[in-house]
């Protein structure tokens, strides 16, 4: 029993521990197997020919807002919710056979829907992940774009050159602008299209203000200019609301957690010590 209680403890500390210090977001490994899982997943599922399930329509644009990882298409992805459905129902099948009451039932069926949802919460996280990355360049790439308009350069070519001396997904993404403009597609459609890959709030003011200033025939840098200042205050007001958030999750997770692995260690020693007494009184 004292072992047990030592196991459980080590084990809600780690956890504790794990959710205190890992990193907010998908890490770096996790983004670069995420598609080569999705994609085995969407061969398997391939297989099973789900061309005729019907795809949600919110699910290209959920994939372009995760910034179309590895190449998928939106029937990749249903192939793959697919097969992580059976493959999750296989596994909950199993592991309902050995769980003890109503509990082996309950996985039975609740395997399969967490299997098919689980794409969808990896590109939610991945889209998540990618609006903050763009949050955070938002402002300084807003403020060289200013300058690069104000030196006389136009619109598509300012992203362009932007785009080519900056990394992170706004980059690629106004790189992608100026050469859909470049192979000859209007400017308000390379923008439109712009906005659609990227659903954030501050993208759409951003094209919108683009637009009106186009439609003047007054120059972006003004735009441009107001539009930093305000993506700047949106940036700092983001990340105190995200500040004020972590303090009741550190709470949270030390009262539920860690608080409880030092209690089960006192056990642990408690139930030990009684045990090894209890042994002693036994005669011989």
């Amino acid at each position: 029993m004292s072992v047990a209680l030592a196991f459980l403890a080590g084990a809600l500390g780690a956890a504790g521990a794990m959710l205190l210090l890992a990193p907010s977001g998908p890490r770096r490994a996790g983004r670069a197997r995420g598609p080569r899982v999705v994609r085995a997943l969407a061969a398997a599922g391939a297989r099973l020919r789900p061309t005729r399930l019907p795809l949600p329509g919110d699910l290209p644009g959920r994939i372009e807002a995760a910034g179309r990882p590895g190449g998928l298409s939106a029937r990749e992805v249903m192939a793959a919710k697919v097969a992580a459905a059976l493959a999750a129902a296989a596994a909950g099948t199993l592991l309902g056979a050995a769980a003890p009451g109503r509990l082996g039932p309950v996985l039975a069926l609740a395997a399969p829907v967490a299997g098919f949802l689980a794409p969808d919460v990896w590109l939610a996280r991945l889209a998540a992940a990618r609006a903050r990355q763009i949050r955070r360049q938002l402002p300084a790439l807003l403020d060289l774009l200013r300058v690069t308009t104000e030196a006389g350069r136009s619109l598509p070519a300012a992203l362009g050159s932007v785009g080519e001396r900056a990394r992170g997904p706004l980059a690629a993404e106004w790189r992608t602008v100026a050469r859909e403009v470049a192979l000859g597609v209007p400017l308000e459609a390379a923008l439109a299209r712009l906005a659609r890959r990227v659903p954030l709030p501050e993208i759409r003011t951003l094209v919108a203000a683009l637009e009106r200033a186009r439609r003047h025939g007054a120059p972006p840098a003004e735009a441009l200019a107001a539009q930093a200042r305000d993506a700047r205050f949106a940036l700092a007001r983001r990340v105190h609301e995200e500040a004020a958030r972590a303090g009741p999750k550190i709470q949270l997770v030390v009262a539920l957690l860690l608080v409880p692995s030092v209690l089960l260690l006192v056990a642990a020693a408690l139930a030990a010590a009684l045990l090894d007494g209890g042994a002693e009184l036994v005669p011989g």
